[in-house]
């Protein structure tokens, strides 16, 4: 064990490592996986002095509680997170999108996110974690990626390979703004469904339910009606498709999904959405909004301007 490690104390809800995933394999079946949550996860990788691929421990609901051993470190939190650093007899309040200094025998204990789903633990070194297929993310529903493919348990202990000694303290005012509605573009299958079903899907509200993980979202409310044929053959599958199952509720494919599907498909979540998207918890309400191509690309630039602007506020 190498001397600068994490022991994890609790492990939290869905703690897996992540970084921005892996590309060009869909044709074997595997997804892009990564962040669920991209600007959270630059912006923590910016408040430690990380390069924008770096691995970070994203966290679902609540984080994990970890001890540090080692020389000291520095490490952030993004999302809207509650947590606590215990020196000694000491105990600090956190505060997102800052960066605090551990040091040996220090406790982080990640209590909860707040009305949200994700958050992420940035250090200012390298884990010393297996990479497949060039990235650390984890799939736990694959088993690929590090850690075995699996959750972070409780007893493990992740060493660190390198620190990053610049110590300078580091923050971002920032807030996670909510969305009025979801922007979607009309998917392949969008006239397989009732003029009055479509009318539907844009004008009414839909609930997030309990059936959510890192593969997909499942939502409630009114019945989407098919008129063609509710079960297709197999075919592709992008990140944030919403197909319409056979009981025509929607299941939004988010970044662990199968890479493809038979239920056909009304819409896809624009990109520039996506963060916003998989923070809603759980009894969450859903309004979508139909937009061209045009419209989506254009916010998707903006989106882009957004996060850079917000990354070069970081000193």
């Amino acid at each position: 064990m190498n001397k600068n490690y994490f022991e994890i104390i609790r492990a939290g809800i869905n703690s897996t490592f992540q970084d921005l995933g892996r590309n060009h394999l869909y044709h074997i079946g595997i997804p892009f996986s990564g962040a669920m949550d991209n600007r959270n996860y630059l912006l923590a990788n910016k408040l430690t002095g990380n390069n924008h691929n770096h691995p970070v421990i994203e966290f679902a609901y609540q984080g994990p509680h970890l001890k540090y051993h080692g020389s000291p470190i520095n490490i952030a939190i993004t999302g809207d997170v509650s947590f606590e650093i215990k020196k000694g007899d000491n105990l600090i309040d956190g505060k997102c999108y800052q960066s605090f200094i551990l040091e040996n025998n220090d406790e982080l204990d990640i209590i909860s996110t707040n009305k949200s789903v994700y958050g992420y633990l940035s250090i200012s070194g390298t884990f010393d974690l297996k990479f497949q297929w060039s990235s650390c993310s984890t799939n736990t529903k694959a088993n690929i990626g590090s850690n075995g493919g699996k959750k972070i348990g409780i007893g493990q202990k992740f060493s660190i390979k390198q620190i990053n000694n610049d110590f300078s303290k580091k923050r971002l005012v920032y807030i996670n703004s909510k969305i009025e509605k979801i922007r979607v573009l009309r998917g392949t299958n969008f006239n397989y469904f009732s003029d009055e079903a479509k009318k539907m899907f844009f004008e009414k509200e839909f609930t997030v339910s309990k059936l959510s993980d890192r593969m997909g979202m499942r939502l409630e409310g009114p019945k989407i009606e098919n008129i063609i044929d509710t079960n297709i053959k197999s075919e592709g599958l992008v990140k944030g498709v919403i197909q319409i199952t056979s009981d025509g509720n929607p299941i939004i494919m988010l970044s662990d999904h199968g890479t493809i599907g038979g239920y056909p498909k009304i819409g896809v979540i624009i990109s520039a959405d996506y963060d916003k998207l998989v923070q809603l918890p759980p009894g969450s309400r859903i309004r979508f909004q139909q937009v061209e191509l045009s419209d989506a690309e254009n916010l998707f630039k903006l989106y882009e301007m957004e996060t850079q602007n917000l990354i070069y506020q970081i000193k």
